[in-house]
């Protein structure tokens, strides 16, 4: 039972992701791909797997214990914390922060968080703002 209800609200979700994607305006100056096209994408992918779920639930699904379920809820405080942060203290550092974290608890060594996340953070950085021109959020350094 919890597995369609898991689903249902899923798609729920998805619903409502597709139709706030919907109500951006375009500019008239939009590329032809549109802002609309990746995150319809995602809301398309979670339906279709929420679907998959309601219809197809777990005999007997196994819930995480309690402290998984903090962890999980320890990662979303991160994700939404790196969104607050982001204006502020810009890309490369707030992504930095949030990727060794999430490593962290992932299981690699904190020493190995680090390396992992400062190297995720610039390589995303080189990636998207220096080869592909890509506006990222400018930090207090200026990067």
């Amino acid at each position: 039972m919890s597995d369609r209800i898991f689903g249902a609200v899923g798609l729920l979700l998805a619903l409502f992701y597709a139709w706030a994607t919907l109500q951006i305006e375009e500019s008239f100056m939009s590329d032809a791909v549109g802002p609309k096209t990746f995150p319809l994408g995602i809301a398309a992918i979670l339906g279709l797997s929420s679907i998959v779920i309601f219809l197809k639930p777990d005999d007997e699904p196994q819930w995480p214990p309690l402290a998984r379920l903090a962890e999980i809820a320890a990662a979303v405080v991160v994700m939404i914390l790196y969104a607050e942060f982001l204006p502020i203290a810009g890309f490369v550092i707030a992504t930095a922060f949030a990727a060794a974290y999430l490593t962290w608890r992932l299981g690699s060594s904190p020493l190995q968080s680090v390396i992992i996340g400062v190297g995720t953070s610039l390589g995303i950085y080189v990636i998207f703002h220096l080869v592909l021109g890509l506006s990222l959020a400018r930090g207090p350094l200026g990067f």
